[in-house]
């Protein structure tokens, strides 16, 4: 079963310019999003974006908002994930941070 966990990453780069850097960042990731992190797939609707990411050998969804001044990051995490959400959650708020970044 799984267990939805939800992160919020401020930002204060508007719609757009969050898309684009998201975007921008997730293309030279090459599937990972720090050391704990592995992308699997993404797939964009407007300004959703869903994803599938593992982590310690076991895989979740994710689903991406970008709001005007935030990102809303909800994960759905396997049970071995959810014991592991404090070391988990905030590796992915960071990658989140550095994509939102200026390169």
């Amino acid at each position: 079963m799984s267990e939805a966990v939800t992160v919020i990453v401020a930002h204060r780069l508007g719609k757009a310019e969050a898309v684009r850097r998201l975007k921008e960042g997730l293309a030279s990731a090459h599937g990972r999003l720090g050391s704990m992190i592995v992308l699997d797939q993404q797939a964009w609707d407007g300004d959703t974006l869903r994803l599938r990411i593992r982590a310690a050998g076991q895989a979740a969804t994710a689903r991406v908002d970008v709001l005007d001044d935030s990102l809303r990051i909800e994960v759905a995490l396997p049970w071995l994930l959810d014991k592991a959400a404090k070391w988990l959650l905030p590796a992915l708020r960071k990658q989140a941070t550095l994509l939102l970044e200026k390169k």
